[in-house]
Parts: structure tokens; sequence; C-alpha cells
């Protein structure tokens, strides 16, 4: 589906399924919202769906393998070849997403939207190989970005028809979070020295560095922070794109997404940014280490559960989420209820 009907496709989700979620949950005998922002989790999934009767049975993380030019410049501590190592070992099930993802009952799908090198094994979406160094010029062309929304978009619509009915996202590829960065700060109008993190672990001198990339990056492409898909190609990267167009895709395809860290958290802003509809979609799931992060979340308006200080990437915060949904889930459908009990039921006061 091309990206204009990606976003006219887009419906409200169903508040009555919300409200009669919470008031299921509001019927088993504990406190009123005893679990708190996972009860108001679920209570979005059953919005999505339609259905007070959730499904999260079937779940998988998408992670969107791509490269990113700026790596040149010294942002990261690694370069492009440790790409192609996390690729393979995400293929071999080695990688740390794949091993969590195992330990909880999901899958992993990884794909190469955008690597320099090619990796037996991913899903083939390779839009190119690898970006532009954004300090020098723009990231992509903007078919080329529209091209990686689609996929992304593309890839939930297939997990979709498969059967997941829980989709988590999540990335690999040096260099992100410099790009993940920039985006934050053209979009929120936040100078580079305060969305810029150490990533996977900068030394001060390369903290400096990075910083420096971001903001000649901002300077020599001047992205629209009111153009998301002009931020997105100037500065962004194949798998923030991707991840967007995953967020849209789950939207279109009325399929829980759940949002990983500060990468992804860039990307769903610039889904948002593209369809305001598509926010109900997304579920948050930890609070990123990085100080864009924070940002991000308090722009999406989003509350995280998880306050763990991980920076890892790959979809592990979000699939860290999983496990806390299952039982959540299980409260909701096999607790005793009030009038099991013959207790009077506790009220709902009001704020």
């Amino acid at each position: 589906m091309l990206l204009n009907e990606l976003i006219a496709s887009v419906r409200p989700t169903d508040r009555a399924a919300y409200d009669a979620c919470i008031a299921r949950f509001d019927a088993v005998a504990k406190p009123v919202g005893g679990l708190g922002k996972l009860e108001t989790l679920l209570a979005r999934a059953a919005a999505i769906e339609g259905s007070a009767d959730i499904d999260i049975g079937r779940k998988c993380a998408l992670v969107f393998c791509a490269d990113n030019g700026v790596t040149a410049q010294g942002v990261a501590q690694s370069d492009s070849g440790v790409t192609t190592i996390i690729a393979r070992m995400l293929v071999r099930g080695k990688a740390s997403v794949s091993v969590m993802a195992r330990a909880c009952g999901a899958d992993v799908f990884p794909a190469d939207v955008g690597m320099r090198d090619t990796v037996p094994g991913l899903l083939p979406y390779k839009v190119a190989r690898g970006t532009g160094d954004i300090s020098l010029g723009p990231a992509m062309t903007r078919e080329e970005a529209v091209k990686a929304i689609e996929a992304g978009a593309e890839l939930v619509r297939q997990r979709k028809k498969e059967g997941y009915r829980l989709i988590a996202v999540g990335e690999a590829g040096i260099g992100n979070s410099t790009t993940a960065g920039a985006v934050a700060a053209a979009l929120l109008s936040r100078p580079a020295e305060e969305v810029t993190g150490r990533g996977a672990g900068l030394s001060d001198e390369g903290l400096l560095r990075k910083r420096a990339a971001i903001e000649r990056a901002l300077r020599v492409s001047a992205p629209d922070a009111n153009d998301a898909l002009d931020v997105l190609c100037k500065v962004g990267g194949f798998d923030i794109a991707a991840m967007a167009g995953a967020f849209l895709g789950g939207a279109v395809c009325r399929v829980p997404v759940v949002m990983d860290g500060v990468i992804s958290s860039a990307a769903a802003l610039i889904a948002v940014r593209l369809c305001s509809a598509v926010r109900e979609y997304v579920l948050p799931s930890h609070l990123s280490a990085e100080p864009a992060g924070k940002l991000l979340c308090e722009a999406l308006g989003f509350e995280p559960v998880l306050h763990a200080d991980m920076h890892l990437g790959e979809g592990t915060g979000a699939v860290a989420l999983f496990p806390l949904l299952d039982m959540a889930l299980s409260v909701y459908r096999e607790a005793a209820t009030f009038s099991e009990i013959a207790l009077e039921a506790y009220k709902r006061l009001p704020c």
C-alpha cells in the first residue's frame, strides 16, 4: 500500500471497547486500577482490536537493520561492520532480542531495509546500501524515505495476516542514536546537546563529535520541523523510516505496535506527525536512558511502564513488556471478581 493510501486508511480506535475493558478490570476483586498502566495498555489494545475480549496471544518483534553514513564522523564506537555482525546474530537467533523473545514465546523477524552488506536470512527490503552522511547532506531522497516507510507497513500487514496480534519494533544499525537525536532535535526544536547521549558507550570526545555531527546536519540540510517526511529524509535513517511505517501499518491493520527506546520513539513521532490518529495504535514500553527518550515520550504524550535505564536497542525494551502484558491479561481473564466472592465492588473515585 502506498504512503498516501496508508494515511487515508487509518481510522479512530474503539472507545467503547476501551471503556468495557476498564469496567471489566474494575470488576476484578482488587483495588481499582491496581495494575496501573498495564490496565491502560490493555484497554488501549482492546480499543485497537475493537473488542474487550483481548487477544495478544501470538507476538513478535520486527527488527529493522540499516547502516548510517554519519558513522564516518566517529559518532559511534564501531563502524558499519558491527551492523552486519548483529544481523548475523539475529538470523542465528543469538542476538539479545532473539533470546529475550524466545524466553517469552515470541518470534523475531529481522529485515534488511538499508544495510551496506547483504546478510542471507534477513527479510529483503533493502532500499539502498546505507544512508548518506547527514553531517554533509541529506540521508536519503524523499522517494527512498517513502519506500522504507511502505516496507515497514507491509511487514506489519504480513505478520497480521499470519496471526500475530501484538508486534514490537526494534532496530540494528551503528550510528542510529545519532540519526534519532537529529530527528528529535529537528522535530522538537531542541539543541543537539539536549538530545544527544552516549549511545552504546561513547567517550567524552566521542560525545562531542556526535553533538557536532548533529549540529552540522541541522545546519547543512535545514529540515522543516513542520514536515515530518522532510525531517526523515534529511537527517533520519532507513531503520527509523521503516519503523515509522510499521506504526502506520499497525494503525491500518488494527494491531498494537509496541515502541522500544529512543530510536523507535523518533520513528513513532514521525508516524504521528504524518497521521495524528496513529498515536492510539502505539504502546510505549520503556523509558530510554538516552536524553531524547524522555523528550520524545513527552511529545507523544506517553508514560512508559518500564524505567530500567535500558539502551540496548533491537526491540529488547519492547519485548520486555510482553510478559507483563500477559500477566495482566491473565488477571483480567481469570482472577476472581467481586460478585464471585460476594463482596461489594470498590468504587472508582473522581480525580
